[in-house]
């Protein structure tokens, strides 16, 4: 790709969206993502994001330890 592919990814135009989300809009999605996280029921937008953020770390921990041992493992 080199230099000449930066020179071309920059040239890319970024469109907004035009429509932001309203607020029975974020609601909803909040709601949603409390009923993705283990034990997000009933908790406040703020500790939530930091209960996902969480989540994720903790998600990933588990992928590297699984790569880890499939490497030890292999026939």
């Amino acid at each position: 790709m080199g230099s000449n592919g930066c020179k071309e990814f920059s040239k890319v135009k970024w469109r907004r969206r035009k429509r932001r989300a309203g607020r029975g809009q974020v609601e909803m999605k909040v709601r949603k993502l409390q009923r993705l996280i283990p034990g997000g029921q009933g908790l406040n937008p703020d500790r939530l994001f930091l209960r996902t953020a969480d989540y994720i770390l903790h998600l990933r921990l588990q992928v590297n330890v699984l790569q880890a041992l499939s490497k030890i493992h292999k026939p």
